[in-house]
C-alpha cells in the first residue's frame, strides 16, 4: 500500500531541490516567497508543449510573450501573422484554437483568465488537460494534470499491466488520487519533472529517483518496459504534388483553407494526396496555372497520422493565377513540408 503523504514529502523535497528552470515557470523558491505563475504564459506554454519537446517549444514562447506579452496582446493580432510565428511547431490547430481561446478571453473575460477547471474548460479549444493544467499551476487549484510524463511514472509506480491507450482512465485514477490541496502547482510540476529527467521513457535513472522505495516497476527490475504499449498499426502513405511556381526570386504561395491539415497557413500549391502516385499527366492536369512543369524529384515528411511522399514540379511564372509572391528569405515561415519541397524545388534545378 502506497505511504501517499510520504510519497508526496520526497517527491515535493525533490522538486524543491530539482526543479527545472523553464521561463514560463514560477519556481518553487519563489513560490513560496508569494509568487504567482501569470495564467497566460501557463496556457501558451501547455499549448505550444503539446506534441513538442521543451527545447523545440522555448524559443518560440520567448518571442511570442517579447511580441504579445499579454492575452489582449495576442488576441489583437491577425490570423495570418499568428499562423507565421507558430510555423514550426506543428500541429496547426493548436495555433488556431490558441487565437480563438485569446479572443475569448480577451472578449468575454475582460484579458483576465478563469480561475476554475469548469471555467477553463468552456473556453474554445481548452480541453481536460489544458484546464487541470492551468488551474493547478496558476491558481493552485487541486488539479489532476496528467501528461505523458504523469502516465509513464503512474504506470511504473504502480507496475500497470494493461497496455496504453487502454490504461489512460486508470492511469489517470491512479494519479487523481494523489492529489490534494497542499501546494498542487508544484506538485502537477513535480510529476512533470520527474517524468521528463528521470522516470525517462528509455533508461530511467533510477539511483536518482526520489520514490524509489515505493516503486513496484522497479521491483520487478525491468522499470523501462512499462507503461505497457500494444503493437502500432503501420502509417498509412500518401502521395502528392508540390508546385514550385517562381517569378524571378519569388515563389508562389497559397493561403490554405482554414479547415483541415495545416489550416490557414501560406503554403505551396499543391495536388490532393491520396494513397497511389501521381503520372505526369495528371500532375500537370491539376496544376495551378498552365507552363512548362520540370519534375525535380519528390521530397518526404512524415505526420503523425500518416507519411507523405511530394513530387516537386516547377516552372516560371506565365503572369495567371491569384498568388501570395514571397521573396526567398519569407520562405521560411513556412510549415517545414513545404519548406523541403520550395526548397528542392530551388536548389534542384540546373
Amino acid at each position: 500500500m502506497l505511504d501517499i503523504p510520504a510519497f508526496r514529502a520526497a517527491l515535493l523535497a525533490w522538486y524543491d531541490a530539482q526543479a527545472r528552470d523553464l521561463p514560463w515557470r514560477t519556481g518553487p523558491a519563489a513560490g513560496k516567497a508569494g509568487a504567482r505563475s501569470d495564467p497566460y504564459r501557463v496556457w501558451l506554454s501547455e499549448v505550444m508543449l503539446q506534441q513538442t519537446t521543451v527545447p523545440h517549444a522555448a524559443p518560440y514562447f520567448l518571442s511570442f510573450t517579447q511580441r504579445w506579452p499579454t492575452v489582449s496582446d495576442l488576441a489583437a493580432v491577425e490570423d495570418g501573422e499568428l499562423m507565421a510565428a507558430w510555423a514550426g511547431l506543428g500541429y496547426y490547430a493548436r495555433a488556431r484554437n490558441l487565437l480563438a481561446c485569446a479572443r475569448a478571453v480577451a472578449a468575454e473575460h475582460g484579458g483576465v483568465f478563469p480561475d476554475t477547471e469548469e471555467a477553463l474548460r468552456a473556453l474554445p479549444g481548452v480541453g481536460a488537460y489544458t484546464a487541470a493544467a492551468v488551474a493547478a499551476i496558476a491558481f493552485d487549484r487541486p488539479a489532476n494534470v496528467v501528461d505523458g510524463n504523469v502516465e509513464r511514472v503512474m504506470a511504473r509506480l504502480f507496475a500497470v499491466e494493461d497496455p496504453v491507450p487502454d490504461a489512460k482512465p486508470e492511469l489517470k485514477r491512479l494519479a487523481g488520487d494523489l492529489v490534494t490541496a497542499d501546494r498542487p502547482g508544484d506538485w502537477a510540476q513535480a510529476l512533470m519533472d520527474l517524468g521528463a529527467t528521470v522516470c525517462r521513457p528509455k533508461q530511467p535513472l533510477c539511483d536518482r529517483c526520489p520514490v524509489r522505495p515505493w516503486c513496484e516497476g522497479f521491483r520487478t527490475g525491468a522499470p523501462e518496459t512499462y507503461p505497457r504499449k500494444l503493437k502500432k498499426a503501420d502509417r498509412p502513405h500518401r502521395h502528392g504534388v508540390a508546385y514550385v511556381l517562381t517569378r524571378g526570386e519569388a515563389t508562389a504561395l497559397v493561403r490554405r483553407p482554414p479547415k483541415g491539415l495545416l489550416g490557414g497557413m501560406l503554403g505551396l500549391p499543391t495536388s490532393d494526396w491520396r494513397d497511389r502516385p501521381w503520372s505526369d499527366a495528371e500532375a500537370t492536369e491539376v496544376a495551378p496555372v498552365a507552363g512548362a512543369w520540370r519534375d525535380l524529384g519528390t521530397v518526404d515528411h512524415v505526420f503523425t497520422h500518416f507519411s507523405l511522399t511530394l513530387r516537386v514540379l516547377r516552372a516560371e511564372s506565365n503572369g495567371e493565377g491569384d498568388f501570395v509572391w514571397t521573396a526567398p528569405d519569407g520562405l521560411a515561415a513556412l510549415p517545414s513540408v513545404f519548406l523541403k519541397a520550395a526548397k528542392a524545388g530551388r536548389d534542384r534545378l540546373v
